[in-house]
C-alpha cells in the first residue's frame, strides 16, 4: 500500500515513516510513501502557499494553484483524495478498514484556515476528521488516520493482535498485564496464571463488556440495534444494568 502526503511540512510525517513498525513496514516493502512538498510546485520565487480569503475573515488560505499542481503530480485523479479537516466525516475503526483495502492514497494536509473550496470540489473524494477539535497541523490528524489505516495492511501486524483490539468487534480491549505477577501490591489476577483457557476466555470477555459498558455505552447500544452481541454477552450485559438499578 502507498502513502502520498501532500504538505507544507513534509518533516512532519517524515518523522513517522521513519519510525517503529511503520520503518519495520517500509523495509519489508509492505508500505511505500511518497512525501510532496507543496511549495516545490508554486509560481513565485518566494514559493507563496497562501493568501487572504475573499470575502473578508481572518486568516490565510492555501492558494488553489500549489495545490492543484502538487495532486496532478501524483495522478489524483486516479487515485482516492483525502483532505484531513475538522468538518470531514468523524474517522473510525470501520472507515480505517476501508481505507487499507486501497492500493494507494492521497492525503492533502492543510494549514491556516484551510484549502480553496474549488480543490475540494475538483479533486477530494473524502473529508475526514478525527474528533470535533481543531488542530493547527493537517500534518498531525494525517498520521493519526495513516496510523490507523496502515497496521491493517496485511503483514504489518499478526492478525491474531488485530482481532483482540478495541473496537475490532465494536468493544473496547480487555486489561492486559505481564511479569511480574505482582507491581506495587497489585497482584495480576489468578484466572490469568491459570492457564484455563475457557476461564480467560469468559473473564477476558467479560471485562471488555465491564468496561465498554461503563465508559462508551454508546456502543453497547449500537451492537445491540445491530444484533452484534451473542447470548452470553447480552446476558452479561444485563447484569450490569440490573446491578445500576
Amino acid at each position: 500500500m502507498k502513502f502520498n502526503v501532500l504538505t507544507l511540512f513534509p518533516e512532519i510525517p517524515k518523522a513517522f515513516f521513519e519510525s517503529s513498525i511503520m520503518a519495520k513496514a517500509v523495509q519489508r516493502n509492505l508500505i511505500d510513501y511518497n512525501l510532496v512538498q507543496i511549495r516545490d510546485f508554486a509560481f513565485d520565487k518566494h514559493k507563496t502557499c497562501d493568501d487572504g480569503t475573499y470575502g473578508g475573515g481572518a486568516g490565510m488560505l492555501m492558494l488553489p494553484e500549489p495545490l492543484g499542481r502538487a495532486l496532478e503530480s501524483v495522478d489524483a485523479g486516479n487515485k482516492r483524495v483525502i483532505y484531513v479537516s475538522p468538518s470531514g466525516r468523524t474517522f473510525n475503526q470501520s472507515l480505517a478498514y476501508e481505507l487499507s483495502r486501497e492500493k494507494e492514497l492521497v492525503f492533502i494536509c492543510g494549514r491556516y484556515e484551510g484549502i480553496d473550496q474549488r480543490i475540494i470540489d475538483r479533486y477530494v473524494d473524502d473529508e475526514i476528521s478525527i474528533g470535533d477539535y481543531v488542530l493547527s497541523s493537517g500534518e498531525t490528524a494525517c498520521i493519526v488516520i495513516i496510523d490507523a489505516v496502515y497496521r491493517l495492511v496485511e503483514g504489518v501486524i499478526s492478525g491474531e493482535s488485530l482481532l483482540e483490539e478495541s473496537f475490532s468487534d465494536g468493544l473496547l480491549e480487555y486489561p492486559q498485564y505481564t511479569r511480574p505477577e505482582e507491581y506495587c501490591g497489585m497482584k495480576v489476577p489468578e484466572v490469568l496464571l491459570s492457564g484455563h483457557h475457557e476461564n480467560i476466555r469468559k473473564w477476558r470477555l467479560y471485562k471488555r463488556l465491564e468496561k465498554t459498558f461503563r465508559v462508551r455505552p454508546d456502543l453497547i447500544i449500537k451492537l445491540r440495534e445491530s444484533g452484534g452481541l451473542s447470548e452470553e454477552a447480552e446476558k452479561i450485559i444485563r447484569e450490569f444494568e440490573n446491578g445500576s438499578d
